[in-house]
């Protein structure tokens, strides 16, 4: 049975070296009597046992058994309800959570680490309470007093869990075409109505109670994304003292048998006049939502990365033990009957392909926590703007770059184990099916590419992407970044990925369709831009710490050799596709195709 071990050292490494995490943590008052290194090596710690020994034993045979449906009940696979109940009592739903309603308040730069443990342990498993953490943030933010203090202390508990309803049948990523209504009750209530798909944790057996976050139309809503609401509507109702009261009328019709994340429900939901309350104010449903999708499309965008790793850690294993022929250049082990794979040289590019991948993506993810603790937590204004800017740019690529760059990792992993990689025992081809459903949920990677381009680039005149462009600068310039020998590739792959911004901005004024023809292209581009920014980063710290552990900054300086060697080059082809235009695209009559 495949294991999965949290690459502590790794994650420390990222946390306490490149980014110097508790200086920052120090410096923000929220934080600095909260969390320190001590702390937050406590934290993984423990995160690494209940991921490593609690859920990852659970990870295959969740998927043989999968979830189940039967007359409107759902249930999770043998020994989920038992672990969760493990789970939430060391308060992991609330890592990240308001202190003030009884969350735990860490820094969103430690949450990354954890929550990418979680999703190498599980994927389905991860989801359940990574739709609740999103669901708090949402509530925190743009709900009531009343409802903070009636649902967020339950749901930062895990006792109650959150759900996202956005999804239609007729309404997949154009929300504007929803139709689920809400009538005003006259008492403060709404009574909403419609059905919902593909709802994850729409149903389980794992919580109390289940809290919906639903959109849905007003009466007199104007058409399209502008008329839509948010509404907060429970699986049962709470009473004033905060127990349980009656069944709301909202049900789960069935759940979807699907590819992968087998053990997560996906549910239809139907709301039967259900009843609901208004969450921020009216027809701004979808703005006060986005709070809620932000968060989940960074954690999926993790769940990249979690997969890639656990992939990594068995195809590693595996090459170690596997014998097959010799090395090209003769026996690296004479003494056994063939050596093993691990030598052979396409071996070992997928390998070091996904090591370098998930290694930069895991600095790359708490890099943009390091921007959303800013955006939260400092108290100077100037900071604060800068750092949202940057997180409002960075997501999309963080989302569609970690999940893209995931599923190409754990396709390496599964062809590592050649024959035996499509086989179910070992793991791999699991994790290539659940990863898979990544670059579709959560806003398609697709739709966050043509977000990245003509949303965050295009439409602000590039202002944002000069802010991305200042902090390679400021690093290149610096003592650090001065010393280190991957700057001069790293300041000319931020010049090309500049000069491509350019060359589509004044393109699209003439010809709109080349935003949507360059968008996948540009976002990859930007992706591995932002990767060598981090590997330049890690390169640094390791040359400088070297001879303090000579096992551990050896491997980090060749990584780093071979991402600029093997895997930054991809953008020049990136680039050849950019510019080759949209035209291409439409050398076909559409009855051709």
């Amino acid at each position: 049975m495949p294991e999965f071990n949290a690459p502590l050292r790794d994650m420390r490494f990222v946390l306490h070296e490149v980014f110097d995490a508790p200086a920052l943590w120090a410096r923000l008052p929220a934080l600095a009597e909260t969390v320190d290194a001590d702390i937050a090596d406590a934290i993984l710690e423990e995160a690494a046992k209940v991921t490593g020994q609690l859920l990852a034993p659970l990870n295959r045979s969740g998927d043989e058994e999968g979830a189940r449906f039967d007359g409107g009940a759902v249930s999770t696979p043998a020994g989920f309800k038992e672990a969760y109940a493990t789970y939430i009592d060391g308060g992991w739903v609330g890592l990240a959570g308001n202190p003030a309603y009884g969350g735990l308040g860490m820094p969103k730069m430690l949450a990354v680490q954890f929550e990418e443990m979680l999703y190498a342990a599980g994927s389905s498993f991860a989801l359940y309470s990574a739709l609740t953490s999103g669901a708090c943030l949402a509530i925190d933010a743009h709900a009531s007093e009343q409802l903070k203090q009636t649902y967020l202390p339950r749901l930062y508990s895990g006792e109650w869990a959150g759900t996202m309803c956005l999804t239609e049948a007729q309404a997949g990523s154009d929300l504007g075409l929803l139709r689920t209504r809400a009538e005003p009750q006259g008492d403060g209530s709404y009574a909403i109505s419609g059905s919902k798909i593909f709802i994850t944790g729409g149903e389980q057996d794992l919580t109390a109670n289940i809290v919906h976050l639903v959109l849905a139309r007003l009466p007199d809503a104007p058409a399209g994304s502008r008329g839509i609401s948010l509404f907060l509507v429970p699986k049962f109702l709470v009473e004033a003292d905060g127990s349980l009261g009656a069944r709301n009328p909202v049900s789960c019709g069935s759940i979807e048998h699907k590819m992968g994340i087998k053990a997560s429900a996906s549910c239809v939901m139907n709301f039967d006049g259900a009843t609901g309350w208004l969450v921020g104010e009216p027809n701004k449903g979808l703005a006060a939502m986005f709070t809620m999708m932000n968060y989940e499309r960074l954690s999926i965008g993790i769940q990249g990365i979690g997969c890639a790793e656990a992939s990594y850690q068995n195809a590693v294993a595996y090459a170690r033990e596997r014998l097959q022929a010799r090395a090209p250049g003769g026996a690296q082990a004479p003494e056994k009957s063939a050596d093993p794979i691990i030598v052979h040289p396409d071996v070992r590019r997928m390998l070091l392909t996904m090591k370098a991948l998930t290694e930069g993506g895991r600095a790359f993810a708490t890099w943009v926590g390091q921007q959303l603790d800013l955006a939260k937590f400092t108290e100077d204004a100037a900071e604060r703007a800068q750092a949202a800017a940057l997180v409002a740019l960075l997501t999309p690529v963080a989302k569609a770059f970690f999940t893209d760059t995931g599923l190409e990792s754990c396709v390496h992993g599964q062809q590592v184990f050649g024959g035996h990689g499509y086989i179910r025992e070992w793991g791999q081809e699991q994790l290539v099916r659940d990863v898979r459903i990544a670059q579709i949920y959560e806003g398609t990677n697709g739709i966050q590419a043509l977000d990245l381009l003509g949303r965050k680039v295009l439409a602000g005149d590039g202002a944002s992407l000069r802010l991305f462009a200042a902090e390679i600068r400021a690093f290149v310039d610096s003592p650090a970044g001065a010393a280190q020998p991957h700057s001069t590739e790293l300041l000319a792959a931020l010049e090309r990925l500049e000069s491509v911004s350019a060359w589509l901005g004044e393109q699209a004024t003439a010809n709109p369709a080349q935003v949507g023809a360059a968008a996948v292209d540009y976002l990859h581009l930007f992706g591995y831009v932002a990767y060598a920014f981090m590997w330049a980063r890690m390169a640094a710290v390791a040359g400088e710490r070297r001879a303090s552990d000579e096992h551990f900054y050896a491997a980090k300086l060749a990584t780093a050799r071979f991402y600029f060697a093997k895997l930054l080059p991809r953008i020049h082809s990136l680039e050849a596709s950019i510019r080759a235009g949209s035209e291409p695209l439409y050398g076909l009559a559409d009855e051709q195709f």
